[in-house]
């Protein structure tokens, strides 16, 4: 009999699906490394167990121990998943921009939600990093995991997403592109890559509002770029230890708007249900068109499930009102 002894071993192997209708313009084949077949619906299931497990053999985190975190609700749901498993209580910190479907969802799976502003400086007090360093150091038996530092994120990706994505395409893959948030998924799938073959090009997604691209370009962390945007699980306002910007050969940044009507496209166009980043994913393979020759394999990676969105990128009154739809 083939079976998972747990929902933790049904982690990873996910497909590869090819992307027709959206990139009929683009001379290469574009193929979605599609996360949603996760467990958890997302690419941050992964490095969610890696993190937990490597806790766990360095003793950082001890048994019935609570872990928490600052999420925009991903990892959360990765970190909740594999604490039910293993008997870890949760609190998760969260911004009040996310969808009310991810502080439910986590909620679901029987963590705490703590919910703090988004329109405040990451030193400030209220802020979801403040808060989630907070409580990692005022609770008692807790682990803080500090995902945007935290070495096994990156290290998830360059053990799992990266030697999937190189048997897949049997070594034939030329270009990755993937949103940035924590940079752990491009840093780790980005090394595995280059180390296999040093030609392949490495592209960030980035959102207007955030630092990544203008850092990459100047080495400047420009405080001028840093303003409150919509689009959920890319870009930042730190810079996150996970991001090698030495694997990174370049960023494109799509605006909130592209990026919303894009992940309903995606919807309606391939029947790809997935959330927000797929929009400024896609977009972004789109925008870097002129890199793309006739041979090329470009894979794109789609990183949640559009399950989480379904009151705002799905909401049609909510595109009106936010004025990305007539």
């Amino acid at each position: 009999m083939k079976y998972a002894k747990n929902i933790l071993e049904t982690i990873g192997n996910t497909p590869l699906v090819k992307i027709n209708k959206l990139t009929a313009e683009l001379p290469c084949l574009v193929l979605s490394k599609y996360e949603t077949f996760n467990p958890g619906n997302s690419v941050k299931d992964r490095m969610a167990l890696k993190m937990i497990e490597d806790a766990e053999a360095d003793g950082r985190l001890k048994p019935g121990g609570t872990i928490i975190e600052g999420t925009s609700g991903n990892t959360g749901m990765g970190l909740a998943l594999a604490a039910i498993v293993k008997g870890y209580k949760c609190i998760f910190v969260i911004s009040d921009k996310q969808s009310k479907e991810k502080m439910d969802i986590l909620r679901a799976v029987g963590a705490e939600v703590v919910v703090c502003p988004t329109d405040v400086e990451p030193t400030d007090p209220r802020s979801y990093y403040s808060v989630s360093k907070r409580l990692g150091e005022e609770t008692p038996n807790s682990w803080y995991v500090n995902q945007y530092d935290n070495p096994s994120n990156a290290k998830a990706h360059y053990e799992s997403t990266g030697p999937e994505i190189w048997e897949q395409t049997d070594g034939k893959v030329t270009h990755f592109v993937v949103g940035v948030g924590t940079g752990g998924t491009i840093s780790g799938v980005g090394k595995y890559l280059k180390e296999q073959n040093p030609n392949i090009k490495v592209w960030g997604v980035d959102t207007y509002g955030s630092v990544f691209k203008k850092y990459h370009e100047t080495g400047i962390f420009d405080e001028k770029e840093i303003y409150p945007y919509v689009t959920e699980g890319i870009g930042e306002d730190i810079l996150p230890e996970n991001v090698d910007f030495s694997i990174i050969d370049g960023f494109t940044k799509v605006t909130d708007k592209d990026a919303a009507v894009y992940t309903q496209l995606l919807a309606k166009e391939e029947g790809m249900f997935l959330g927000n980043s797929a929009g400024a994913a896609i977009k972004g393979v789109l925008q870097l068109k002129e890199h793309f020759g006739k041979d090329d394999v470009v894979v794109v990676l789609f990183h949640d499930h559009g399950s989480r969105y379904v009151g705002k990128m799905f909401n049609n009154d909510w595109m009106r009102k936010m004025g990305y739809i007539d």
